[in-house]
């Protein structure tokens, strides 16, 4: 009779430790995660958000947007799969032509006063030895998806924190989001390319409870 107490006491005792290292385990895993995410934000005075495109068939033209926010978290020190969200204001728009940029805010192009913002969002992902942005890219409320490539630059520790540099570029085609200015040269090419390139170099600072 002895004998089964102790074994039904072993078992409830053996049962109930069990319970507690699933649940410490859980809890481990789970503040793991949580404390292993970082969010990083923009530097605007570092961080340049640029398009350029083929003008009469002979000269790049570009452009920036001035006034954006963007953030990156990551889970690792390698920023594989860390998620990516970039949203510029489209009125900031400056081609350094004040005629040019009134044409690009206007239908024909984005049409700034329906659709305000441009959003680019997407995780980094690694494919080799190179980096990608795969995601989504929005414009005039057409959401299109986007592999761009991606640099990333390295880390530094600064007397304000951590900082991370990136530059990602890629291509897209203006007429998948509803450009529609289809002017032609007397060549028969287009004034403005179908093709725009985006040119992101961003400069992020790590976000702790001081900033």
């Amino acid at each position: 009779m002895l004998a089964l107490m102790y074994k039904t006491y072993f078992n409830l005792t053996k049962s109930k430790m069990k319970r507690i290292y699933t649940t410490l385990l859980l809890f481990t895993i789970s503040a793991g995660f949580v404390f292993s995410q970082t969010t990083w934000k923009a530097d605007p005075a570092h961080t340049r958000i640029r398009f350029s495109a083929t003008h009469m068939l002979i000269a790049e033209v570009s452009g920036e947007f001035r006034e954006f926010d963007g953030k990156i978290v990551s889970y690792n020190e390698d920023f594989i799969d860390a998620k990516v969200t970039f949203t510029a204001m489209v009125g900031s728009l400056d081609s350094d032509n004040e005629r040019r940029d009134g044409h690009l805010k206007s239908d024909d192009f984005f049409n700034v006063e329906k659709f305000p913002e441009l959003k680019i969002s997407g995780k980094i992902t690694k494919e080799g030895d190179k980096l990608y942005l795969v995601g989504e890219m929005t414009i005039r409320d057409i959401t299109k998806p986007i592999k761009f490539d991606v640099k990333y630059n390295g880390q530094v520790i600064t007397r304000r924190g951590k900082k991370v540099g990136f530059k990602v570029t890629g291509t897209v085609n203006r007429f998948d989001y509803d450009m529609k200015f289809n002017g032609l040269v007397e060549a028969g090419g287009l004034v403005v390319s179908e093709e725009i390139e985006i040119t992101v170099t961003a400069e992020l600072m790590e976000q702790t409870g001081d900033n």
